[in-house]
């Protein structure tokens, strides 16, 4: 048994023309992507912010080791633009924790005659990574998509200091390098 023509009154057995057929070849308007290009592959200035080696702008900054967070911390030592990532936050907060602990810790039990010289070490030191301490955080609140300046929450007693922190364990944002990437940026290694 066959199947009966589509249309009886063609004897070919085909279709007549549909009103939507003019249609049949255009693109559908819903299925293009709205933005024109991937905002991954470049930077806002059409250059590539983080250097000729690596690819171009508007990805995230890579995730790093303790080590690689130190020299970075100290290469970008005064950059307020652009963005840090989580671990290199972080991995240099553990560093300054850790040293800030250890000269405390050798003032408390050498005593008062060398207790003097390493608060005087120490206090260099706190003073040595002040800028880079603002910078880095500055960079950080960039990547999860704030301004650096509410770093200056932490004038609110108590409460700013833990909404500070809420904010750098934050996820990076994707868009962040749109608003932030420009001026002189942090180097990647």
């Amino acid at each position: 048994m066959t199947n009966p023509p589509l249309n009886p009154d063609d004897p070919n057995g085909q279709q007549p023309p549909s009103p939507y057929d003019q249609y049949a070849g255009a693109q559908d308007p819903y299925s293009q992507n709205p933005y024109p290009q991937d905002p991954y592959q470049q930077g806002p200035y059409q250059q590539n912010p983080y250097g000729a080696a690596g690819p171009a702008g508007g990805r995230p900054r890579p995730s790093v080791t303790f080590q690689q967070a130190i020299e970075l911390f100290f290469k970008n030592y005064a950059v307020f633009n652009g963005r840090a990532s989580r671990s290199e936050y972080w991995w240099v907060a553990l560093f300054t924790f850790l040293v800030n602990a250890v000269l405390n810790g050798l003032a408390r039990s050498i005593g008062d005659s060398g207790s003097m010289a390493l608060t005087v070490v120490s206090s260099l030191w706190s003073l040595a990574i002040l800028v880079p301490s603002l910078a880095i955080c500055w960079r950080r609140l960039h990547d999860t998509g704030r301004p650096g300046g509410w770093f200056f929450i932490v004038l609110i007693p108590i409460v700013g200091w833990i909404i500070l922190i809420v904010f750098l364990a934050g996820p990076s944002r994707q868009d962040a390098w749109q608003r932030f990437d420009n001026g002189t940026l942090p180097v990647e290694s």
